[in-house]
């Protein structure tokens, strides 16, 4: 394991050394005269900084770090490309039904991000629920394939019986995001 170094600063000068020599003069004494060893003397700095024990010391010392170098901001998402977003929708009705599915694989995944988002959150379903679910979202007429797609691409879980499904809480994707927001716009009266 690599050694943390931990930055040492006093205020104070005086004080620490004053300090410092009450804390080894009790050491001495309660040691019959045998100097205190590596953990002592870490304890000892500790309690001359203003600290309880080299534990606090290290926690403050972390604490302060990651509050003055926070960590870098996340890459930028890259951008929306409205054109793809606008002939996806184009899959969908007015009312924002899946009308048919899509041919490419590539326009597929935002329409199932769409069908994720018409499921319930953090609810356990029944696979009946979830085809009632997934009949009133599409026009197509295959709420299975919809089903198993979804389960395939890790945005809905089951159960190895069948029985019990979840939605899987996660941010789609910005493309996804956009014809989400987009069919929910154009479905309102």
């Amino acid at each position: 394991m690599s050694r943390q170094i931990f930055p040492y600063i006093a205020d104070d000068m005086s004080a620490l050394a004053r300090a410092l020599k009450g804390e080894v003069s009790r050491a001495l004494a309660a040691n019959g005269g045998e100097p205190p060893g590596h953990v002592e003397l870490l304890n000892m700095l500790a309690r001359a900084a203003g600290c309880r024990n080299f534990q606090h010391f290290r926690a403050q010392a972390e604490a302060r770090e990651r509050l003055e170098n926070p960590a870098p901001p996340a890459a930028p998402e890259p951008p929306v490309d409205f054109v793809k977003v606008e002939r996806i929708a184009r899959y969908f009705d007015a009312e924002g039904r899946l009308v048919r599915w899509p041919g490419k694989h590539s326009d597929r995944l935002p329409c199932l991000w769409v069908m994720w988002s018409r499921l319930p959150t953090r609810t356990v379903l029944s696979e009946p629920a979830v085809n009632e679910a997934l009949k009133a979202a599409h026009r197509f007429g295959d709420h299975v394939l919809l089903r198993r797609e979804l389960v395939d691409l890790g945005l809905l879980v089951r159960t190895p019986d069948g029985r019990e499904y979840r939605r899987v809480e996660q941010p789609p994707p910005a493309e996804a995001r956009a014809l989400i927001r987009h069919l929910s716009a154009r479905a309102l009266p």
